[in-house]
């Protein structure tokens, strides 16, 4: 990408970058994360390394870390507690999220910042490109990257409004914490049932506070090398990740309405699934002869969700 004029660069808004951890298995990942957020071409106006309730990786990170502020998670456990941590202590115009075991590329604050160029936007998010570190399934349909926190097939492919952000390449307003709140669900360690769609509630509410502004998706706003372990690339966490998600939906359209819980999903269930399912029946044809693989995983991952969604419909039912 050709760098922005420094004249345009003066009128960008202030961004603060808030990376959450909460273990040391994943140590490197966040040095690389660090690393990338220094040598952006335009530097973070703030930037905040925020441990989640782990004091013996919060005493190597301030040790480490000495030109950024470390800041133990100040709520409760979760990734929630330790956003807004971030959030609180943040006074930059925008915060952005970025995950520790991913990077972003060298000029993803600068692309991201011109999106705030309009004043009707609320947020803006990009693309998150996986590294698989033990190889790429064959059986791994594109439609469901968003198991492994990546972006899937179904998202814009030129900018475009969005419902709702993927929290490990967001940024928000500093206005939309300040008018409607911050992060309510939250998630425990990599995988807490019910609990994946923190940013997705955050974002309707957002749009239902301010009716007629939106979110948008910039495919130039890019974080690469998402770190997937081989424990994510297996079918059982595929199954376990997309019941998961079911339980998560049941519960998100229980708190902001079906109509807006449920909007984005059902157009990838009713066109971006079929397409994917009958185009890898048909990829033998074009010498792709994993192609019905993919399309077994994605029944398989549309099903699993779907039986996530009526158990949670019944434990809501339950009080549960």
């Amino acid at each position: 990408m050709t760098p922005l004029p420094a004249s345009d660069r003066s009128s960008l808004p202030s961004i603060a970058v808030v990376v959450c951890a909460y273990t040391e298995n994943r140590w490197d990942e966040l040095v690389a994360c660090v690393e990338a957020l220094r040598n952006q071409t335009v530097p973070p106006a703030e930037q905040f390394v925020v441990i989640d309730h782990n004091e013996a990786l919060f005493s190597r990170a301030r040790a480490e870390f000495t030109e950024l502020t470390v800041l133990e998670n100040a709520g409760d456990q979760g990734l929630a507690g330790a956003r807004n941590t971030g959030i609180a202590a943040a006074t930059a115009d925008v915060v952005a999220f970025v995950d520790e075991d991913a990077t972003p590329a060298l000029d993803w604050i600068e692309r991201m910042a011109a999106n705030f160029a309009d004043d009707d936007v609320l947020g803006v998010g990009g693309p998150i490109e996986p590294m698989w570190l033990g190889g790429r399934p064959a059986w791994f349909p594109d439609e469901f990257l968003w198991i492994v926190g990546c972006t899937y097939r179904g998202l814009p492919t030129e900018t475009a409004a969005i419902r709702n952000l993927i929290g490990c390449n967001m940024s928000v307003r500093r206005e939309v914490f300040d008018e409607i709140g911050t992060f309510r669900i939250g998630r425990v360690g990599t995988l807490s049932i019910g609990q994946e769609n923190d940013e997705t509630e955050l974002c309707i509410r957002a749009l239902q506070r301010f009716p007629g502004r939106r979110f948008v998706y910039a495919p130039d706003v890019r974080v690469v090398n998402h770190r997937v372990p081989g424990t994510r690339s297996s079918i059982t966490y595929y199954l376990k990740r997309s019941f998961s998600e079911g339980i998560s939906k049941a519960r998100l359209s229980g708190m902001v309405g079906a109509d807006d819980g449920l909007s984005s999903e059902r157009s990838y269930v009713l066109k971006t699934l079929p397409s994917g399912i009958l185009s890898g029946f048909a990829a033998p044809l074009r010498g792709q002869f994993s192609g019905p693989l993919r399309s077994g995983a994605i029944l398989l991952g549309l099903g699993s969700t779907g039986v996530g969604f009526v158990v949670g419909k019944a434990m809501k039912l339950a009080g549960r």
